[in-house]
């Protein structure tokens, strides 16, 4: 199967194009429902307390995935495509899931994300847990509770979709993660 020909279920075109397949306006690519615009910078002094932050997907499963991507606003779209999949291999969509780019947010205390999205499930993807402000550091693939979350570091979409190794690794967690 190529780029060209992929099937997706019903419902995940809905989400994709919301009311319209055609827009003039880019601010229209991402349903606006999809979009969440209302956690305020708070607690931090260098962060702009008029800032918000933006994530893409419902957040139904509070699960909070967490990228650091500096040429998009959420992620490129193959890397859009690559957790899709991985989303769904996991019996989840992007209804699940709360999607931030913290590229976005670098001085953003992690408090403030996790209380914001009522996270039970963090992934972090490119982002170490020392430089997202844990007071911990643990290395990829290890599930880790704290704060009454589990957290679970791993290197950025881009990479595990074209290391098969990195790729088996994920899916291995996932699996305990999820019982899959």
């Amino acid at each position: 199967m190529d780029l060209n020909h992929i099937n997706l279920p019903p419902a995940a075109l809905a989400g994709l194009y919301g009311e319209t397949l055609v827009s003039e306006h880019t601010e229209h690519l991402i349903p606006p429902a999809a979009i969440k615009k209302e956690v305020p910078a708070s607690g931090n002094q260098a962060t702009d307390q008029n800032a918000t932050v933006r994530s893409l997907g419902n957040n139904q499963q509070n699960i909070l995935v967490l990228v650091n991507v500096s040429d998009a606003v959420f992620l490129s779209d193959e890397s859009l495509l690559f957790l899709t999949g991985v989303l769904s291999a996991c019996k989840l969509s992007m209804a699940d899931i709360a999607l931030v780019n913290l590229h976005h947010y670098p001085d953003m205390p992690y408090q403030t994300l996790l209380n914001e999205f009522k996270s039970r499930i963090v992934f972090l993807f490119d982002k170490d847990p020392a430089s997202f402000g844990l007071p911990m550091n643990f290395p990829h693939y290890q599930l880790q509770a704290f704060a009454g979350n589990t957290f679970l570091y791993a290197p950025s979409l881009q990479e595990l979709e074209k290391d098969k190794v990195e790729k088996t690794k994920l899916w291995g967690c996932l699996k305990r993660l999820f019982n899959l």
